[in-house]
């Protein structure tokens, strides 16, 4: 057979010079979103959650000894900074421990990272650079790779980036958006709050950072408590594009 007839793989790979080349990039993108919300896991092939409504009780049904479990609540943060133990850089972190191991941690966090980043200069450490991407730019490649139909949904604050949480839509019922608001978005404020008051006057501009972060959190707050409260159906029949309108001004744009 000629390279050139190759069928598969056409996304994650090229012909350079005759020979079959892998794009390190993009096969690393697609490792990122693998199975941190149960879609699909390292224990078991082909899709495990993919229906609408299933939870963490079917995974274990389907995995029962599954070495990795997905994000429990199903929503994960993406922040600045660790505030919450099942935050996506937590999580990711776990994920790569249990399925490669964790004495090799380090090194495929520097590959990982080193792949996300075309030039190291200034990207700073591993983590830095993989939470980095995963902040700006994570979405919209999903989005570009499910063709403007995701099925992790961003909900996010705005410029800023105060507060963004990834759902995965299969999973998302009528209780999300009120556990998201308790669990994470008022927790997180008051986190900033308390980092705001622990910080002396020598510290002026990221008092100033931090305070802008917590007014967004605020007006952010007033639409999810308003939509949380309508405690809103999706039909996943209906498709991407009607249901994702459902959430107008809390998720980012496809």
């Amino acid at each position: 057979m000629h390279l050139g007839d190759i069928t598969i793989l056409k996304i994650e790979s090229e012909i350079k010079d005759g020979k079959l080349v892998f794009k390190k990039e993009t096969l690393v993108k697609q490792l990122i979103s693998y199975c941190i919300f149960g879609r699909y896991s390292p224990d078991k092939e082909g899709l495990i959650l993919a229906n609408q409504g299933e939870t963490i009780e079917d995974f274990r049904e389907k995995v029962p000894d599954a070495s990795f479990m997905p994000d429990d609540d199903n929503i994960i943060p993406i922040l600045e900074d660790e505030y919450f133990t099942d935050d996506i850089m937590s999580r990711f972190r776990e994920f790569l421990k249990t399925t490669f191991g964790a004495e090799s941690l380090a090194e495929n966090l520097e590959f990982i990272a080193g792949a996300l980043s075309k030039s190291k200069k200034g990207g700073g450490s591993p983590e830095k650079v993989i939470r980095d991407y995963f902040l700006k730019s994570f979405f919209k490649d999903h989005v570009k790779m499910y063709k403007k139909r995701p099925i992790y949904w961003l909900f996010t604050s705005g410029k800023g980036r105060a507060f963004n949480a990834l759902v995965y839509m299969h999973r998302y019922d009528r209780k999300t958006l009120a556990k998201m608001r308790t669990d994470y978005l008022l927790e997180l404020e008051a986190k900033l709050d308390a980092r705001i008051g622990m910080l002396g006057d020598e510290s002026a501009a990221e008092k100033g950072k931090l305070g802008k972060q917590v007014e967004e959190l605020m007006d952010y707050d007033a639409v999810l408590n308003n939509k949380s409260l309508q405690l809103i159906d999706i039909d996943l029949d209906d498709g991407v594009k009607v249901n994702y309108a459902k959430f107008e001004g809390l998720v980012g744009k496809i």
